[in-house]
C-alpha cells in the first residue's frame, strides 16, 4: 500500500494514492500508462532507474512524489515533488528516477501539449499579460495551487468515460492557460510568437525531424529559420543546449535503438536507414551513447 509522510495536502496525499493505483491496475510501473484524457498519462515507479535516452516531445510534467533528474545536452534539470516541467521543444534527452522506493514511489501526471490551443489562448491573453523569466526549452518551477488543482481535476475526469468526453476538453485548455502564465512557461510563450528566435528555431528542428537520416548542410537549416548561419547556431544552442549536428546524431540514435529493439533488422541495415555511411562509425558512437554495442542490444 503506498505510504506518504505528512508533509503533504490531504489532497495531494488522495491523489498520489489514486494515480498510483491507476498505474498499479494497469501493471504499467515504469511506463507512461493511458488514462481516460488522450493527453493525459500517469508513471509510477516503486525503485530508482538508470538514465534511459529518450525524446521528450512537448509536455509538461508534474511530479507528485519521488525524484526525476534529465539531462538536455549540457543543461541539467531536476524535478522533485510539487514542481512542475514544461518542454516547448521537441528534445532529445537523459533522464531517470533518482529517488523512489517501495513506501514512496515515485508519482507524476504528464500532459501532451497542443501548441494550437496554446497559440489560440496567447492571442485572447496578450502579451502584456504574461510574465518575463529565463528562456529554457525544459524548465521547472514549484506548481502553484491553481495548476495542481487543475491537473487533479483533470486526472479524476479521466477516470469518468462521461465526465472525460464532456469536461476533459475545458480543464485541458485551462491548463495551457495556467502554462502560458507560470513563471516557468517564458521558452513556451516564445515558441509561440511566429517570428521570436524559438518559433525560428522550431522550424528547423521539424526539418532535421523529418530528414534525420540526411546531411541536411547547417546552411539550409538556417535558411529554415529564416536566420545567418552564426545567429542561427546561437539560437539552436540556447533552445536544445546541443548543436544542429549534435542534435540530429541524437535523432538518429534513438531512432536506431527503437529499430535494433523490433529485432526485425541487421545492424548494418540499422546504420543505413538512420543515415550513417560507415557501419563501423555507427557502432562506435552507438556505444558512446548507450554504453552497449548496436549488435548488444540486439541481443538484450
Amino acid at each position: 500500500m503506498l505510504r506518504t509522510d505528512g508533509k503533504d495536502t490531504t489532497v495531494q496525499r488522495e491523489l498520489i494514492s489514486e494515480v498510483f493505483n491507476h498505474v498499479q491496475q494497469q501493471n504499467g510501473f515504469g511506463e507512461a500508462c493511458t488514462t481516460g484524457v488522450d493527453s493525459l498519462f500517469a508513471m509510477s515507479n516503486p525503485k530508482t532507474t538508470a538514465y534511459e535516452a529518450t525524446l521528450y516531445e512537448p509536455i509538461m510534467c508534474l511530479v507528485l512524489q519521488g525524484v526525476k533528474e534529465a539531462h538536455l545536452g549540457e543543461r541539467r534539470v531536476i524535478y522533485g515533488a510539487g514542481d512542475s516541467l514544461i518542454v516547448s521543444h521537441t528534445m532529445p534527452a537523459v533522464s531517470g528516477v533518482i529517488q523512489a522506493s517501495a513506501d514512496k514511489p515515485y508519482v507524476s501526471l504528464a500532459l501532451r501539449l497542443d501548441l494550437a490551443m496554446a497559440r489560440s489562448l496567447y492571442d485572447d491573453i496578450g502579451e502584456a499579460e504574461m510574465p518575463t523569466a529565463s528562456l529554457h526549452s525544459m524548465s521547472v518551477a514549484e506548481t502553484d495551487v491553481g495548476l495542481m488543482d487543475a491537473m487533479t481535476r483533470l486526472f479524476r475526469i479521466s477516470q469518468d468515460p462521461t465526465e472525460a468526453r464532456t469536461l476533459a476538453p475545458l480543464v485541458v485548455k485551462e491548463i495551457h492557460f495556467r502554462l502560458l502564465r507560470a513563471q516557468h512557461g517564458g521558452m513556451l510563450r516564445q515558441l509561440l510568437l511566429h517570428e521570436s528566435p524559438a518559433s525560428r528555431v522550431s522550424k528547423s528542428i521539424a526539418r532535421i525531424r523529418s530528414d534525420y537520416n540526411q546531411n541536411i548542410p547547417v546552411a539550409e537549416l538556417a535558411a529554415t529559420a529564416g536566420m545567418s548561419q552564426s545567429t542561427f547556431h546561437e539560437h539552436f544552442k540556447t533552445v536544445t543546449s546541443s548543436t544542429p549536428l549534435q542534435y540530429q546524431k541524437e535523432l538518429r540514435l534513438l531512432e536506431a535503438q527503437r529499430l535494433l529493439r523490433s529485432k526485425g533488422k541487421t545492424v548494418s541495415s540499422v546504420a543505413f536507414e538512420v543515415g550513417y555511411e560507415s557501419p563501423t562509425q555507427f557502432s562506435r558512437e552507438y556505444a558512446r551513447k548507450f554504453g552497449v554495442t548496436p549488435r548488444q542490444e540486439k541481443s538484450l
